[in-house]
């Protein structure tokens, strides 16, 4: 990962922080107390379980490396820095799928945390990207791998 910045909300901030913390206080200590007990088994040259257990110290660990680097480079959207007049991260917006006439609410979020099972879209993502920017009651083409599918944007909220 590259020291490109990391675009927060204060919600995503805390969560990439809470994980961060559980991975070294207790992670950590539970892969190490179980490298101890599969040392304890004898010969690791072709024990299973010690195996396993450094494989989940490499990735924990890598993990905090990322976590710590994401925290470092992170610029975090205050709740008084979204504007409701244009779609920009950290705003919720409403749209309605012109063809079929679904309305959907999507939160703009950075790549870090987003998480499309509950709405809070990537400011890189086709959706992201073509409603960026743009106002209320404006119409937006989204190029998708099905073609293109066009929303108007209903409503801006923090």
């Amino acid at each position: 990962m590259s020291d490109k910045e990391v675009i927060l909300t204060q919600d995503g901030l805390k969560k990439l922080e809470d994980e961060l913390e559980n991975l070294k206080s207790v992670k950590r200590r539970e892969v190490a107390e179980r490298i101890k007990v599969a040392i304890g088994y004898g010969d690791i040259s072709e024990n299973s379980e010690y195996e396993d257990a450094k494989n989940e110290q490499a990735f924990i660990e890598g993990r905090i490396i990322t976590l710590e680097k994401m925290l470092r480079n992170a610029r975090i959207i205050n709740n008084d820095e979204i504007n409701t007049d244009i779609v920009g991260v950290g705003a919720t917006v409403i749209v309605k799928d012109l063809e079929f006439g679904d309305t959907m609410e999507y939160t703009i979020v950075g790549t870090a945390e987003s998480d499309p099972l509950n709405n809070k879209i990537s400011n890189e993502s086709p959706v992201g990207k073509a409603i960026l920017g743009k106002q209320k009651g404006t119409t937006v083409d989204v190029n998708v791998p099905a073609g293109v599918i066009q929303y108007k944007i209903i409503d801006i909220k923090k």
